[in-house]
C-alpha cells in the first residue's frame, strides 16, 4: 500500500483499475487434511499416497479451501478495512491449476467496473477480479463477481470526468 491507500476504504476509494495484493500465504500439510476431512474429503487432498496416484502428483489443496485462504488475504489485506456490504454472488469461479502442500499464494484484485446502485443510494457496486497467484507467478485461480460497498456521501452524483 501507498501512502495515499486511505485507512479505511469507502465505494468513492474504490477506483476503476485499481490492483491491491495481499500474501503470501503458504499452504499447509495440516491445513490442507483438515479442510478435506471437513468439507472435500476425496482422496487426493486427504494423503500424499493417494495424491500422488492422482493427475496431480502429490497432495492437493481442494479448490474450495484455495477459495477459503483467498477470502482470508482478502479480508485482511481489503475487506476489514473497508465498508464492505457483502457480495450478490459470483460470476465466475476458475481453477486453473492445482495448489499443493509447500506453495505460497497471494491475492490479486482487479477492479473492473463500478457504479452506485440504483435502488439504495447508499451502496456503490465494485465489479472485481481476484486472482490467486503462487510463488511461480503463476494464476491458479480466479474469481469474478461484484461486491457491495458503503458510500461516504450516499446519493451524490460523481464528477464528470474532464474534458479531453
Amino acid at each position: 500500500m501507498t501512502a495515499a491507500t486511505p485507512a479505511y476504504w469507502y465505494w468513492e476509494d474504490i477506483e476503476e483499475g485499481l490492483v491491491l495484493e495481499f500474501g503470501p500465504k503458504k499452504v499447509d500439510r495440516d491445513e490442507v487434511i483438515r479442510f478435506a476431512t471437513d468439507f472435500d474429503p476425496q482422496p487426493f487432498h486427504l494423503s500424499e499416497e493417494a495424491g500422488k496416484a492422482s493427475l496431480f502428483g502429490g497432495l492437493a489443496a481442494s479448490g474450495w479451501h484455495t477459495a477459503g485462504m483467498v477470502m482470508r488475504l482478502m479480508c485482511d489485506g481489503f475487506l476489514l478495512k473497508s465498508s464492505s456490504l457483502g457480495s450478490p454472488g459470483l460470476d465466475s469461479l476458475k481453477w486453473l491449476r492445482p495448489v499443493m502442500v509447500g506453495d505460497e499464494i497471494r491475492a490479486r484484485m482487479t477492479v473492473l467496473g463500478r457504479r452506485p446502485m440504483k435502488s439504495k443510494p447508499h451502496v456503490g457496486l465494485v465489479q472485481t477480479r481476484w486472482e490467486a497467484v503462487n510463488q511461480r507467478d503463476e494464476v491458479v485461480m480466479t474469481i469474478e463477481n461484484w461486491a457491495m460497498f458503503g458510500r461516504r456521501e450516499p446519493g451524490t452524483t460523481e464528477p464528470a470526468a474532464p474534458a479531453a
